[in-house]
């Protein structure tokens, strides 16, 4: 399927946001500066990497708050929120209300990250304008906005960083907070925009559904299995991404250990 860029209007410029961006962007460049640099910082980048890209974004905000596609007992519910809290993606309720837009929409020009638009659009462009999406969070969000632990995180997830910045300069000084806040923060950013931006351009697909999603290999190993987004469009629900044997999908392999913990049930899969 091919989508012709949309000229429409853009929506204002949402300052608050895109300044965020411009300095957390900025930030991460001191990693280049002369002892800014440690093995033992890159690993807790990439070990917070997985935390609040895998287990907090892909596998507790996506996969089991926004599509339901499994259940686990509410200590963990909350815990999972916590680590995509850590992602600094915005709070849980906006984040998990556009993606419930996203896939109301998907690829239509209501969609805050229309494919249709551009790659650099449904890539973070849209994520700097006041986008009309905004304004419809409620329709979506009806099952958690009410619930005190959402709230507060919606509330204060920017604040998040802090506590953490403390631990982790109490424990690497300036390089591991340079790696563990900014620089992953900019890794993690990047990898989950890139499901809205290159799993609608890039990869094939394998279901013909009613917009431009693709399976994207690339993708999905540094989003821990979204990447196989076709497949996911076409079964919004199925805790499972990778529908293929060669479709290598990390974060099914994650619920599959919960639940033989017998901390998962009630999976979703295509079948079921």
């Amino acid at each position: 399927m091919t989508t012709a860029i949309r000229n429409l209007e853009k929506p204002a410029i949402d300052w608050p946001t895109a300044l965020f961006m411009v300095a957390v962007h900025g930030l991460a460049l001191l990693a280049f500066i002369p002892g800014n640099t440690t093995w033992a910082a890159v690993g807790v980048a990439l070990v917070l990497h997985w935390i609040t890209g895998c287990l907090g974004i892909t596998l507790g905000w996506h996969r089991l708050i926004a599509h339901k596609s499994f259940e686990v007992p509410k200590w963990l519910e909350y815990f999972f929120v916590v680590c995509g809290t850590l992602a600094c993606q915005h709070g849980p309720i906006v984040w998990i209300g556009l993606h419930r837009h996203h896939h109301r929409y998907s690829d239509k020009p209501n969609d805050h990250h229309d494919a249709g638009k551009g790659f650099w659009w449904s890539h973070m462009g849209w994520l700097l304008r006041d986008v009309p999406a905004k304004a419809e969070i409620d329709k979506f969000t009806r099952d958690i906005a009410d619930d005190p632990v959402y709230k507060f995180f919606e509330k204060y997830f920017l604040l998040m960083q802090v506590p953490l910045g403390v631990i982790l300069y109490l424990l690497g000084g300036w390089p591991f907070v340079i790696w563990g806040i900014f620089v992953r923060l900019v890794v993690v950013y990047h990898c989950t925009w890139f499901v809205n931006s290159a799993t609608h351009k890039f990869g094939y697909r394998t279901y013909d559904t009613d917009d431009t999603s693709t399976n994207c290999w690339w993708v999905a190993l540094v989003t821990y299995g979204e990447g196989w987004h076709n497949n996911h469009h076409a079964y919004q629900h199925s805790a499972r991404h990778g529908l293929k044997w060669y479709e290598f999908d990390i974060t099914w392999i994650h619920i599959r250990v919960l639940q033989a913990l017998g901390l998962a049930r009630k999976v979703k899969l295509v079948e079921s």
